[in-house]
C-alpha cells in the first residue's frame, strides 16, 4: 500500500491535531493574489478537493486576499469539512480606499471581522485564527485579550500570529497560548531565522510566507535552475524540499492555480537532500 502524504513528509501537532507538514495557501487562486476574485472558481474548487484527497489538512486563508471569496469557495468545495482539516484564517487588517492595509483600530472591529468570517464559512468556530500583526497603538495584552475572550466564547479554537517580531511573540505568550507563527521565509530570505529557531524550540508551528520568494525560486532561469536540472526536479520542488528539510516545525503552504502544480508541490516531499546539496543551496542563496 503506497505511503500517505503524512507518512512521506511527517506531521506537526497543532492543538492536538496531527497536521501534514505540506499545506495549501489560497492567495494564488485569485486573479492578482490580493483583494480580487478567483481567476477560475471551478478549477480552484478542484485544487482544494484534490489537495484534501492527497492528504493536505492545513489550508491557509488570508483576509487580505479576499474579500470573502475564499470562504465561499471553500464551503462549496469542501463542506462538510473533514474532521482533520485545519482552516487557518488570517485577519486583523483593514484596507483603505487607496489600497493600503492598516491594523484594525479597535478590538470591536476585530471581533466583527471574525464573526463575519464565521458567517461566510458557515461555522460556529474558526479552527485557527492568525492575527495579522499587532496594532502599534494598543497594548498587546488587550489585543490578545480579545482573542482569548473569543476562545472562551467558543468562536476561536487556536490562536496564531503573523508578521510579528520575536519580542512581540515572546510577550504574546504571556497572555495566550500561541499555536502558529507566520513570517516571510525561504531559501534566499532568512531574516526570520531567529523567529523560526524560537518557534521550533517552543513547539510552535512556523508557517513560511512566500516559500518560493514570489516565484523567484520557482523560475526556470532562477538560482535553483541548474541544480534542479541535475536532480531532474523543478526549482519549486527543490525550494520546498529545502524548507521541509530545514526544520520539523516548518509547514509550507504554497499556493497554486492548477492541479498539476499542486501535484508537483506534493512531490517535493519525496526529494531527499544530502548535506553537500544543502551546502550548495546555501551558497546559491548567498549569491542570489
Amino acid at each position: 500500500m503506497p505511503a500517505t502524504l503524512p507518512d512521506r513528509c511527517g506531521t506537526f501537532t497543532i492543538g492536538g491535531h496531527a497536521i501534514t507538514r505540506l499545506g495549501l495557501g489560497t492567495a494564488q487562486i485569485s486573479a492578482s493574489g490580493v483583494w480580487s476574485h478567483p481567476k477560475d472558481a471551478t478549477e480552484a474548487g478542484q485544487v482544494l478537493r484534490e489537495a484534501v484527497d492527497l492528504g493536505v489538512n492545513l489550508i491557509d486563508i488570508a483576509e487580505s486576499s479576499g474579500p470573502f471569496d475564499y470562504e465561499e469557495l471553500i464551503v462549496r468545495a469542501l463542506s462538510p469539512f473533514p474532521e482533520d482539516l485545519l482552516l487557518m484564517i488570517k485577519g486583523g487588517l483593514l484596507r483603505s480606499p487607496d489600497g493600503r492595509w492598516e491594523p484594525v483600530p479597535r478590538p470591536s472591529f476585530l471581533r466583527k471581522q471574525i464573526e463575519t468570517r464565521l458567517w461566510y464559512l458557515k461555522l460556529d468556530r474558526v479552527p485557527l485564527f492568525q492575527l495579522h500583526g499587532f496594532n502599534p497603538h494598543a497594548p498587546i495584552a488587550d489585543q490578545l485579550g480579545l482573542l482569548t475572550d473569543l476562545q472562551s466564547e467558543g468562536k476561536i479554537g487556536l490562536i496564531g500570529l503573523a508578521e510579528v517580531t520575536l519580542p512581540e511573540l515572546e510577550e504574546a505568550r504571556k497572555y495566550a497560548e500561541i499555536a502558529t507563527v507566520q513570517a516571510a521565509y525561504n531559501l534566499i530570505d532568512r531574516a526570520a531565522e531567529p523567529l523560526l529557531n524560537y518557534a521550533e524550540a517552543a513547539n510552535i508551528a512556523f508557517v513560511p510566507w512566500l516559500p518560493l520568494a514570489t516565484g523567484t525560486l520557482a523560475s526556470e532561469d532562477g538560482p535553483l535552475a541548474e541544480m534542479a536540472r541535475r536532480r531532474e526536479v523543478s526549482p519549486a520542488q527543490l525550494a520546498l524540499a529545502w524548507l521541509l528539510n530545514r526544520s520539523p516545525a516548518i509547514l509550507p503552504t504554497p499556493g497554486t492555480l492548477s492541479i498539476q502544480h499542486l501535484t508537483d508541490n506534493v512531490s517535493a516531499v519525496d526529494i531527499p537532500l544530502t548535506a553537500h546539496e544543502i551546502d550548495d543551496l546555501d551558497r546559491l542563496a548567498a549569491g542570489a
